[in-house]
């Protein structure tokens, strides 16, 4: 199995990234997937999962109408579209199937400051 996150890097406050997580080695088509972030100090947190179909979405309250997940499963991938970001969503973001695979990918920074 193997989760690849990329996108990330500096933005200003107010600004947007498009993250993305190209995975291979198992069924992309029918996993649920997830986007976790985990700031310096903090608990990994789940922000947003979608089900294989894309047919629904849940949002954690700190990203929801900020955020949005999307996937191609002709390409097995899964992105994450960033607006309004805010400072304090500078953090290490990255992609994983529920229920988690247990290992984790080398995830993406996003550093979000003026």
């Amino acid at each position: 199995v193997q989760l690849v996150e990329s996108g990330g890097g500096w933005v200003q406050p107010g600004g947007s990234l498009r993250l993305s997580c190209a995975t291979s080695g198992f069924t992309f088509s029918s996993a649920i997937m997830s986007w976790y972030r985990q700031a310096p100090g903090k608990e990994r947190e789940l922000l947003v999962s979608i089900s294989s179909t894309g047919g629904t979405i849940n949002y954690a309250g700190s990203v929801k109408g900020r955020f949005a997940i999307s996937r191609d499963n002709a390409k097995n991938t899964v992105y994450l579209q960033m607006n309004s970001l805010k400072p304090e969503d500078t953090a290490v973001y990255y992609c994983q199937r529920i229920p988690s695979f247990g290992s984790w990918g080398q995830g993406t920074q996003v550093t979000v400051s003026s």
